[in-house]
């Protein structure tokens, strides 16, 4: 009995490995490994919560559970954008924490496998794309494969946990 839960448990670690849901920001396409996302709800209200850094934008009620969100522009450096009818949050589960990602839009999941993935270049030692955990071919497409756990420094994840 034991080994048939090992065999699901692993086939259901299988089906996700390398499996990406891919939203865009501006031009670019990102990937988040398919395994941290509980969710994706369309944009709504968000409560703003004094002396957050600027790319944490406040807090949603999701069917009563309060969720920070953060603007993965703002996060990225990237020019703030006003929300429209495409811009999505994508909730997932980092370390145990929900966290709301505000993006353009939500495009599809895809298989990107390992062999069509490469590390980030580093090309300063000292500034490291530490949220880039690799770069991904799918087609003709380049995909920016997010590290989730990094999205957010521990220090910040506590902050969080103690606002909710």
């Amino acid at each position: 009995m034991v080994d048939i839960i090992g065999q699901v448990a692993e086939t259901e670690e299988d089906t996700l490995k390398n499996r990406y849901l891919t939203f865009s920001l501006g031009q670019e396409t990102y990937g988040l490994e398919v395994e941290y996302v509980t969710e994706i709800v369309g944009f709504q209200k968000i409560t703003e919560i004094p002396e957050l850094p600027e790319y944490l934008k406040g807090v949603i009620n999701l069917r009563g559970k309060i969720i920070p969100v953060m603007d993965v522009r703002l996060r990225f450096k990237k020019e703030p954008k006003e929300y429209n009818d495409r811009t999505c949050i994508i909730v997932i589960d980092i370390n145990g924490a929900s966290v709301g990602l505000i993006v353009d839009a939500v495009s599809e999941v895809i298989a990107i496998p390992e062999e069509n993935q490469a590390d980030p270049p580093q090309l300063n030692k000292e500034v490291k794309n530490k949220c880039i955990k690799k770069i991904g071919k799918a087609g003709n497409d380049i995909k920016l494969l997010i590290d989730c756990e990094k999205l957010l420094s521990k220090e910040e994840i506590l902050e969080m946990k103690k606002i909710i």
